[in-house]
C-alpha cells in the first residue's frame, strides 16, 4: 500500500487517550495498562528522540503505575551501566546531592534535565515509605560511550579487594586515559586520539582489556569468596562492557557503523536479562531504534539487530514494547556543530506523509495510546501502510514494521526541549557548562 492510499487516521476505537503526561496527577486514566501488559516481565517504553521533556513525563507516569499497581521493581535506562550503581544508591537513600547524581551517574547528558531530577526524586521518596523499593539500572557501555575509564576503574577497585597481589599493566589504563571522554561534547574530540594511535598500542590495549576479562573469568570462585557474588557479578558486567565499547570505538573510529550498533545492542540485551536475574519484572526506557522488535537502521546504513530483537528471541511474551511517535515542536538537532554551539534542538517539521507518525497525529489531538494487537482490520491495514518511522535524526525516516515491532504506541502531538537543571549543571565537566551557557530554550 502506497503513502497516497494508506486512510487518513485511525479510527476512534482505536485511541486510548491519556489525560495528562502530569507524573503527579492521579493514575486511573492508565487503567487499559492492566490488561494490555498481562504478565510481561520486561515492558520496554520507546522514545522518538532523547532530552524531549514529554518522553521523561511519560516514562515517569508509566513507572509509577507499573510499580504502584503491578509491583515493578526496576527502571533500566539507556544510560551508562557502571554509571548507574551511584543513582541506585541515591534512589535508595544515598547521601550524595542530587546535583551530583543527575551529572555523574547518568551519561551522555540524559541527566541533565529537571524531568529527570523529578522521576529520580520520585523513586527515592517511593522507597522510603515502600515496603517493596524500585532500583535504578543504566543499561548502556557507559563513559559517554567514549570513553574506558569507569567502567575499567570500577574492575580495578573490585581486584584491589577480590585479587590483591594483581597489578594490571599500568600501560593498559594509561591508554584508556589518553582519549577518556568527560561529556558528549568532549567525546569527538577523544574519538580523534583513539584514531591517532599506533596500531601497536590499540592492539595491546585490546590484549590487555581480554587478558583482565579472562583472569577474572578463571577465577570466579577465589574472587567470590573473598567478597560477595553479586559484587564480582557487577564487577563483570562491568569488564563485559568495557570489552564492548572498546570494540565500538575502533568500529567508530575505523568506519564500521554496523559493528557498534551489533555489539552495542547485544551487550545491552545482555545487561537487562542480567538485570531481570535479580529483579521479577522491569521497565526498560530506551530509544524505539533500540526496543523495537524488528531491524533498526540510520541513515546510509544496513539494517542491524538491536537490543529488542535479543531480547524478543530471548524473552516471548515476557517481553512488551510500547513504542512512540510524535507530531510537531523541536527535537535533538543533529548538526553536531550548532548542538555543540548550544542550539541544542532543532524544529520538527510535521510527519511524513505515509509514516507511522502522521497516522497517529491524525488520530486524536491529545496524548493517546494504540494497542496494536487490538485493532479492527481496518485500523491493522492503516498501520501496515505506515511504513516508516521518525528516528529522531534530523529529517531521517527509518523504516518500521510497527505491527511486528510494538505492541502499543503511544503519540505525543506535540513535543519540547526538557529543561536544564542548574544544580546539576553546576556539577558537569567544564565543557558541558560552557555549551548550556548559550542555550536559550524555545
Amino acid at each position: 500500500m502506497t503513502a497516497a492510499t494508506t486512510p487518513a487516521r485511525l479510527s476512534d476505537e482505536a485511541v486510548i487517550p491519556l489525560r495528562t503526561l502530569d507524573p503527579g496527577a492521579a493514575l486511573d486514566d492508565l487503567e487499559w495498562l492492566d490488561d494490555a501488559i498481562g504478565d510481561a516481565r520486561v515492558v520496554a517504553i520507546g522514545e522518538s528522540a532523547h532530552y524531549n521533556r514529554e518522553f521523561y513525563e511519560l516514562r515517569h507516569r508509566l513507572l509509577r503505575y507499573l510499580t504502584e499497581r503491578h509491583g515493578f521493581g526496576a527502571y533500566a535506562m539507556e544510560t551508562g551501566f557502571t554509571e548507574g550503581r551511584r543513582t541506585d544508591a541515591w534512589v535508595r537513600g544515598g547521601e550524595d546531592r542530587l546535583g551530583e547524581i543527575m551529572a555523574s551517574g547518568l551519561t551522555s547528558l540524559t541527566g541533565l534535565w529537571r524531568q529527570m531530577g523529578a522521576h529520580l526524586e520520585w523513586m527515592r521518596r517511593h522507597n522510603a515509605t515502600a515496603g517493596r523499593p524500585v532500583g535504578f539500572y543504566g543499561i548502556d557501555l557507559g563513559g559517554q560511550n567514549a570513553s574506558l575509564i569507569p567502567a575499567l576503574d570500577a574492575v580495578l577497585a573490585y581486584l584491589a579487594q577480590a585479587d590483591p597481589g594483581f597489578q594490571l599493566d599500568p600501560a593498559i589504563r594509561e591508554t584508556a586515559s589518553a582519549f577518556a571522554a568527560t561529556s558528549a561534547f568532549a567525546a569527538p574530540a577523544t574519538m580523534a586520539v583513539y584514531a591517532q594511535l599506533p596500531p601497536e598500542t590499540k592492539d595491546a590495549l585490546t590484549a590487555g582489556l581480554t587478558g583482565l576479562a579472562a583472569r577474572m573469568k578463571g577465577r570466579r570462585l577465589e574472587y567470590v569468596r573473598r567478597t560477595t557474588a553479586e559484587e564480582y557479578e557487577r564487577a563483570l558486567r562491568s569488564m563485559h562492557h568495557a570489552l564492548t565499547l572498546e570494540s565500538v570505538i575502533r568500529g567508530m573510529t575505523g568506519g564500521d557503523q554496523q559493528s557498534v550498533m551489533y555489539n552495542r545492542d547485544a551487550e545491552i540485551a545482555d545487561t537487562v536479562e542480567w538485570i531481570l536475574r535479580r529483579q521479577d519484572r522491569i521497565v526498560l526506557a530506551a530509544h524505539n531504534g533500540h526496543v523495537q522488535r524488528g531491524p533498526a537502521t540510520l541513515p546510509g546504513m544496513d539494517p542491524v539487530t538491536p537490543m529488542g530483537m535479543h531480547l524478543a528471541d530471548r524473552l516471548g511474551k515476557d517481553y512488551l514494547v510500547i513504542g512512540a511517535t510524535s507530531g510537531t515542536g523541536h527535537m535533538l538537532n543533529s548538526d553536531f556543530a550548532a548542538f555543540q554551539a548550544g542550539v541544542l534542538f532543532a524544529p520538527m517539521e510535521a510527519p511524513e506523509p505515509g509514516s507511522l507518525d502522521a497516522l497517529m497525529h491524525a488520530g486524536h489531538d491529545g496524548p493517546f495510546a494504540t494497542d496494536l494487537r487490538r485493532l479492527s482490520p481496518a485500523d491493522a491495514e492503516a498501520v501496515r501502510g505506515a511504513t516508516v518511522q521518525r528516528a529522531g535524526v534530523g529529517a531521517y525516516y527509518s523504516p518500521v514494521s510497527a505491527l511486528d515491532a510494538y505492541d502499543i504506541v503511544v503519540h505525543l502531538p506535540h513535543v519540547t526541549g526538557a529543561d536544564p537543571d542548574q544544580a546539576a549543571l553546576a556539577c558537569s565537566p567544564q565543557e558541558v557548562r560552557d555549551v548550556f551557557s548559550h542555550y536559550k530554550p524555545e
